[in-house]
This record gives structure tokens, C-alpha cells and sequence, in this order.
């Protein structure tokens, strides 16, 4: 079965689906992007996503090409056409296809494309052993809070990851705690969750949104406030967050165990949790 997407107005399968080099987003990186898991052919916590799409779109000054009701109905056809029952839907809009000037163009109807792709969770082994971790400085821009297709800081700073053999780099500015590169990012300190506020140097993500809602009804004390690097660096245990990964245990970082070396207690708790939790509610529609 061929992979269908959508591009604006028209699902069409992706070998057909072009966008002119003069659009925005491919000159200048002039757009945004939404991730939706899809569990059981049901979006997971769709106003969510929309809302932070919204955020977005407020961000870089760009009107919002549908309301909630028509992305709504798109999503769920194009979850509909592709053949997997867990999916995530890769939303993409742009400035459109104007003249090259970085001035915003007039009356140029925005760029939509969307697609979707299995969605695999995490290996058991990765869940059951951690996974490698390295750091790097926090060098983006100052509106992380936006989720910009323009990633390249983001791609290096990946990138420095993969070249150690590793699967996340935990971003420091300042002597704080941010986020992942692709990723939130926890501290678990004397049995207490620590979670970086959500402010303009971090994604506020949806999946981070989940574990601390989990550890509030789980039992688990948590604090949200700035993070020090000496903190990270003597964590007991690391964990990264993603709508992907979902929820994995850091057990090395730069080269040194984190805590035991060996996913914690708490992370043992969190993700059965998260487990119970994804049976029980995202696989039922809301």
C-alpha cells in the first residue's frame, strides 16, 4: 500500500506530492511543524497538539490555514488511508511560495503538508538497559518554545550524539538544564522528579505533559524549577521524553554511569505507568 499524504487540498500518494523551490519553508525555513501519535487510529490528545500548533503559528505571525474542527477531520483521513493502526502524523506549514525577500509576502496562501508514519515504541531492550546520553551547550535561538522547521541547531546538536555512538545530547545554557536535542529531558534526585520549567528555551511537550500527570496519580514527588548541571551530572537517574520514544532511562552520560548505571526505581515505576496509561487512555478516543 502506497503511503498517502496530503498537500494542500489533496491526498495523494508521497511520490506525487512536490512543493515549488520558491516556497518559504524551503528558502528560508519560514514555518512550522506539529507531531501527533496516533494509538489504535486515535490521535492522542489532539486539542493538545493543535493548541501548541496554534502557539506556533502565533510565534512566527502566521495565520492558521484551518480551524480545530477541519484539522481535526484531515488528520483522521489521513490516519484512514495509510494501513498502520499506530501512526504519527507529521504536520508541516509554511509562508508559502512567494518571490525570494525576507519581508512576509501578501495574499500568499500558506503551504500545507501533512504525512504519516508507523509509529514503533522504543525497544524492550533500550526500555530494560538505557540508552547513552552526551552533552553540549544550548546554542538555539531564544524561541524554542516555537516548533520552527528550521532544525539545523537542532540537527547538530543530534548530530554530536550519533558521532559518540549515542542516542540523545542533554542541552545546557547557562549552567541550566533545557531539554534534548529532539527530546525533554527529568532528573530524579533523593527520589524526587525534577523537571525544567516550560519557558522559551524548551518545546513544551505533550509527552512531558504525561509523566509529570503520571507522577502526580502515581505518587511520585516532583518539582518543576531551573536545573543545575552539577544536578544533572549527579543524577540518580536521567530520563528522556518524546511522543516517539516515549519514556527512556539515560544510563550513561558523556561517557560516566549515570546513578547505578541501570534504569532506577523510579524510571521502573514511570514506565509502567506510562504502559497502563497507554493501554487504558491513548487507545481509547477521547
Amino acid at each position: 500500500m502506497a503511503q498517502i499524504v496530503y498537500l494542500n487540498g489533496k491526498f495523494l500518494p508521497i511520490d506525487q506530492a512536490f512543493v515549488p523551490v520558491l516556497d518559504r519553508g524551503f528558502i528560508f525555513g519560514d514555518g512550522v511543524y506539529e507531531v501527533i501519535p496516533v494509538y489504535s487510529r486515535h490521535p492522542f490528545r489532539l486539542e493538545g497538539h493543535l493548541q501548541r500548533l496554534q502557539n506556533s503559528l502565533d510565534g512566527i505571525r502566521l495565520a492558521n490555514p484551518h480551524s480545530g474542527a477541519e484539522w481535526t477531520k484531515l488528520i483522521r483521513e489521513l490516519v484512514a488511508q495509510n494501513e498502520d493502526d499506530d501512526q504519527y502524523v507529521y504536520l508541516h506549514i509554511t509562508r508559502g511560495v512567494a518571490k525570494r525577500d525576507h519581508a512576509f509576502p501578501k495574499n500568499v496562501p500558506a503551504t500545507v503538508f501533512m504525512m504519516s508514519n508507523p509509529l514503533t515504541p522504543p525497544p524492550r531492550e533500550l526500555c530494560e538497559s538505557g540508552v547513552a546520553a552526551v552533552s553540549a551547550i544550548d546554542n538555539r535561538w531564544d524561541r524554542c518554545d516555537i516548533k520552527a522547521i528550521a532544525l539545523l541547531p537542532n540537527v547538530l546538536l543530534r548530530q554530536v550524539a550519533v558521532d559518540a555512538g549515542a542516542v540523545e545530547t542533554i542541552l545546557l545554557r547557562d549552567g541550566m538544564l533545557t531539554e534534548g536535542a529532539a527530546s525533554n529531558i527529568f532528573v530524579v534526585e533523593k527520589g524526587v522528579l525534577l523537571a525544567p520549567p516550560k519557558d522559551n528555551h524548551m518545546l513544551p511537550g505533550i509527552t512531558y505533559d504525561v509523566v509529570l500527570e503520571l507522577a502526580a496519580s502515581g505518587g511520585i514527588p516532583c518539582q518543576v524549577g531551573m536545573i543545575a548541571e552539577a544536578r544533572v551530572r549527579a543524577a540518580d537517574e536521567l530520563w528522556l521524553t518524546s511522543s516517539t520514544k516515549e519514556v527512556l532511562a539515560i544510563t550513561v552520560l558523556d561517557g560516566k554511569p549515570v546513578g547505578s548505571g541501570k534504569p532506577g526505581p523510579l524510571f521502573r515505576k514511570m514506565y509502567a505507568l506510562y504502559q497502563e496509561y497507554k493501554t487504558r487512555v491513548m487507545r481509547v478516543p477521547a
